[in-house]
């Protein structure tokens, strides 16, 4: 099974040269660590940053410079800060090629819940809304199976939905997946020593499996 840096490296797979990126909270935040070198990516941050680096070195880190999810981070050459307004303009006119978010569920026809638990504390929904309703590209980066092992890519998502029918591709610690068209996961690779029938059993929601499925290279 992959860690969540392990997620990471190969979300970062998924990035093309030219593109403009947002990375939500979570996860994807480490996705800035590992952007090929050999490409030029931009990534926007929701809070009023554009050309976001990788995380600082420990002792070289500006408590004023921060993404979304408060995490310390650093700027690129031609780096850009402005307002929220400014920001969330650039996403609601579709400027953001791919956009890489966190989810607690995704359910099999693209629809994601990441932004509440009923009964717990939340700040707010944050960007997610804006982000899901104008992305036109939408990766999620999540745990397969939650601490009790309960599968989290269901038939119908069960916790307040952020978007509907939105997300393209899932990256978990077991498989890449595609949220098909018509409806369900088709399994595109799996992780570093994990069976299709171990992601059969982990996926509740329907699970379209074609000929021999790739291991996936980190």
């Amino acid at each position: 099974m992959l860690d969540k840096e392990g997620i990471a490296k190969r979300i970062a797979k998924e990035v093309k040269d030219g593109y403009y990126v947002n990375l939500g909270i979570g996860i994807p935040t480490l996705v800035a660590n590992y952007i090929p070198e050999n490409i030029d990516v931009v990534l926007q941050s929701e809070n009023g940053l554009l050309g976001m680096g990788p995380f600082p070195f420990e002792g070289e880190e500006d408590p004023d410079t921060i993404n979304a999810g408060k995490q310390t981070i650093t700027k690129l050459p031609g780096s850009a800060v402005f307002d929220s307004a400014m920001s969330f303009g650039m996403i609601r006119a579709k400027k953001v090629n791919l956009t890489i978010l966190g989810a607690m569920e995704v359910s099999e026809n693209g629809d994601i819940a990441n932004w509440k638990i009923p009964g717990k504390m939340v700040k707010g929904m944050g960007g997610a809304m804006d982000l899901v309703a104008s992305a036109e590209n939408i990766i999620v980066a999540m745990q397969h199976v939650n601490k009790a092992g309960e599968s989290k890519l269901l038939p119908n998502c069960t916790l307040p939905l952020t978007g509907i029918k939105c997300v393209k591709k899932i990256v978990t610690e077991l498989a890449v997946l595609d949220v098909l068209p018509d409806g369900g996961f088709k399994l595109v690779e799996r992780a570093p020593g994990v069976s299709v029938e171990d992601i059969k059993k982990a996926t509740a929601g329907k699970l379209v499996v074609e000929g021999d499925v790739p291991e996936m290279a980190i």
